[in-house]
């Protein structure tokens, strides 16, 4: 299983595969096991969000274990968990934040494969 890291900015956490756009993210997602997913929102001027990456598990059926919201786009945010919320299985554990410290040093150190 893999981490994965959606953010068209920030830098990628050690451990985790960045995903710069909505195609990437999407194309992880369909092609491997996710453990952790971590989303961004804003992804660029006139580029798809965060929101059509929630939208494609959706209709594709695939989902992490966990998804984290790291975004900083309030309105994005609520508008994935919404989605999330309303329709992914309930075993998805779903954090309307980002990560904590905690569990990125946990993942950078590789005790979290």
């Amino acid at each position: 299983m893999i981490h994965v890291y959606l953010d068209d900015y920030r830098p990628c956490p050690k451990g985790f595969v960045l995903a710069r756009n909505a195609e990437e993210c999407k194309l992880l997602i369909d092609s491997e096991a996710i453990d952790i997913l971590s989303l961004d929102y804003d992804l660029g001027w006139n580029e798809p969000t965060g929101y059509e990456v929630v939208r494609h598990m959706v209709e594709s059926a695939r989902y992490p274990k966990i998804v984290y919201l790291h975004t900083s786009s309030t309105a994005g945010r609520m508008h994935m968990y919404h989605m999330l919320s309303s329709h992914a299985p309930i075993e998805m554990k779903i954090m309307n934040g980002p990560m904590p410290d905690s569990l990125l040093d946990e993942i950078a150190a590789g005790s979290r494969l």
